[in-house]
């Protein structure tokens, strides 16, 4: 009897599987070509992918060996060809570089790009960051300490990775203004910071003998 029933049963379900296929066989069938398709697809954007970051990066091998040769001018053409239309992590390393080598003949016109990528939603905080202090650093000759404090101080924050660099540059601000008060403090920051590097200490100890002279003559 019990065999019987499970004949019985299998037999049920074999009929509702004929009944179900029959109903619903194009809808598992292109289901199954939409998968088969998209995983052909994905396969084929990653490996276009992969040759185009492998393209990126002999190019900009290329062109860090034209600054490297002393082409400042054919180095700058590459890096801004790869900052136009390569992928977007060479194009903002590119961005980076070429600004580099614009800063070479027009710090001015590289300041610019620096603020550029300061200002880029699509570049990590961490690269604006260096955006901005690599801009600070071509600007600290010329401009006031205000647009260096309105450009980096949040930089200078006892948790920022940057801050040593940072306060340099407003103490640095604070000296050429005569502003010895405020020179000195950024100075002393850098000192007393056992994570300072020691190069960078030692500037600062050197700075501060001139904070202690009375500052920068004329």
């Amino acid at each position: 009897m019990s065999d019987f029933i499970r004949e019985v049963d299998e037999e049920y379900r074999r009929d509702q599987a004929a009944k179900f296929w029959l109903k619903y066989q194009n809808w598992v069938i292109g289901v199954a070509l939409l998968v088969v398709i998209a995983t052909a697809g994905w396969r084929l954007w990653e490996s276009q992918k992969l040759k185009a970051e492998q393209a990126a990066g002999a190019q900009f091998q290329a062109a860090l060996q034209l600054a490297r040769d002393g082409k400042g001018k054919e180095a700058e053409t590459a890096f801004l060809d790869i900052a136009k239309s390569g992928p977007a992590g060479y194009q903002i390393l590119a961005r980076f570089r070429g600004a580099a080598e614009i800063a070479g003949r027009d710090p001015k016109e590289a300041v610019q790009v620096y603020d550029a990528l300061a200002t880029d939603a699509a570049v990590d905080p961490v690269l604006q960051s260096v955006a901005r202090l690599r801009a600070a650093y071509l600007r600290v000759d010329e401009a006031d300490q205000a647009e260096i404090k309105q450009r980096i101080e949040p930089l200078a924050a006892p948790t920022s990775p940057f801050r040593h660099s940072a306060r340099e540059l407003l103490g640095l601000a604070a000296l050429k203004a005569n502003d010895m008060q405020a020179a000195g403090r950024w100075l002393d920051m850098i000192v007393a910071d056992p994570q300072a590097p020691q190069s960078l200490r030692d500037r600062a100890t050197t700075l501060l003998g001139l904070v202690a002279s009375g500052g920068v003559a004329g």
